[in-house]
């Protein structure tokens, strides 16, 4: 069983028990009183002012990485995103394996003017309708772990409560299989995700994002996640057509968040 077999199945311990302890109809409830979602689509595809669009990640440990920051504050590192110009957050929420909680949107939100990606293992419509009441603006569907009725599924929930969704995929041919079932990205409320990083292998090769782009058909708008840790690899997807990147680790490793962000993007001038 790999890492992502293991947290595929603890997540549907996590969900059953999580439907029990707050039933579905309570969570539309808090989602009918919840203000809109800020436009996650928009933020990460829009005319980029340096190299690419940021979605800059919060988290503070994964799997593979083990603890990422010490001294974790969610608020602190939003507050730097926000200042270094990066276009919309990704916050882990699962906190048996990277230590996340779905109360850090809420605070990330309060704290910054940016619109939130829920970083979540979702398998279940009830995470949809959850991620929403808990205030993120857009979701993350993970086609390793979802067949393509649920993609479709899980969009429409999405897409019924106004959310952004982001499907992310390591093969050509399951996000190209997206497309065709979904139609495309703009007017439907998604984007597409090429994560550089093999889920199963734990692998990670920033040339993936290049692969599979010379199969989307032209314009598809598309973030280039994992791996990101220079500004040749950032230059690499940009000049493959990334409309944006998904970048935590090698931010949040560094001794200064502006400084990792600059060398990364360039200045904001550039």
């Amino acid at each position: 069983m790999t890492i992502l077999d293991q947290i595929v199945k603890t997540k549907r311990s996590e969900v059953a028990a999580a439907k029990c302890a707050r039933p579905i109809a309570e969570l539309r409830r808090i989602v009918d009183i919840t203000a809109q979602p800020r436009d996650f689509f928009v933020a990460v595809t829009q005319q980029p002012q340096r190299t690419v669009n940021l979605i800059a990640e919060i988290k503070k440990a994964s799997p593979s990485a083990g603890i990422i920051v010490t001294d974790f504050d969610p608020v602190t590192i939003a507050k730097k995103y926000y200042e270094n110009g990066a276009s919309a957050l990704s916050v882990l929420t699962d906190e048996t394996y990277f230590q996340g909680h779905q109360d850090f949107i809420a605070l990330v939100k309060q704290a910054v003017d940016l619109p939130v990606l829920r970083k979540e293992f979702i398998i279940d419509e009830y995470q949809v309708v959850e991620s929403r009441a808990a205030g993120a603006d857009a979701i993350l569907l993970i086609s390793e772990i979802l067949s393509l009725d649920e993609i479709q599924r899980l969009h429409a929930t999405a897409r019924s409560l106004d959310m952004t969704v982001l499907i992310e995929g390591h093969s050509a041919n399951k996000l190209l299989a997206v497309l065709e079932r979904l139609g495309a990205p703009l007017g439907n409320g998604y984007l597409l995700g090429i994560n550089n990083r093999d889920l199963h292998a734990q692998k990670t090769d920033v040339n993936r994002t290049v692969q599979i782009a010379e199969t989307l058909p032209p314009t598809t708008p598309f973030v280039s996640e994992s791996g990101l840790k220079t500004r040749d690899d950032v230059g690499t997807v940009a000049n493959a057509g990334a409309c944006a990147i998904l970048v935590g680790e090698s931010i949040l490793r560094s001794n200064d968040i502006g400084d990792k962000i600059r060398e990364l993007l360039g200045n904001s001038e550039q």
